[in-house]
């Protein structure tokens, strides 16, 4: 995978949690660019097609797609506004996971890089909001945590504290 230990846990739990009840080969349309794990679900027989452009004023590409699911993995974290585009979405079903704002760490934010950056950590009820304020219900949703090898007290916290939230959703 990608040789980093707690990226291949997530991209593990992320595959597992998809294929509990949306198996292979079912169409997918993934939002945003290419990426490692968009490739990791292709090598397990899914029909997978990305989108392009600004998902924060381009929402259309998320319409007309004949997909079995839309998957939005660690990427609404990265829109201004991620209800418009969850509003737009006409798939029957949405796998979507977001890193848990921590009490212990700051948001994430590349300065070199305008893209990479979270405008939201969300606390679970937050993005739960979130999704039934765009017309999704929730049917199945877990939390996982983010162990880390490194020595320090965030690290600790990290082995018992949930950092990643992930859910299954179905048009209202």
């Amino acid at each position: 995978m990608s040789g980093n230990p707690a990226l291949d846990l997530r991209y593990r739990r992320t595959v597992r949690f998809l294929g509990e009840t949306l198996p292979a080969p079912a169409r997918i349309l993934d939002l945003g660019t290419p990426n490692p794990l968009s490739h990791i679900l292709k090598l397990q027989g899914y029909d997978v097609q990305s989108t392009q452009g600004d998902l924060n004023d381009e929402t259309s590409v998320v319409q007309g797609r004949e997909v079995d699911a839309v998957t939005a993995f660690e990427i609404l974290e990265h829109l201004v506004a991620p209800l418009n585009v969850l509003r737009a979405i006409d798939a029957p079903r949405l796998f979507a996971t977001i890193p848990l704002r921590l009490w212990f760490a700051t948001a994430y934010r590349n300065p070199d890089d305008e893209w990479d950056r979270h405008y939201h950590e969300f606390e679970d009820w937050q993005f739960d909001w979130l999704l039934k304020k765009a017309q999704w219900r929730i049917v199945r949703k877990e939390k996982w945590t983010s162990p880390s090898h490194e020595i320090g007290l965030r690290p600790i916290l990290r082995r018992f504290t949930p950092r990643y939230y992930a859910v299954e959703a179905v048009r209202v």
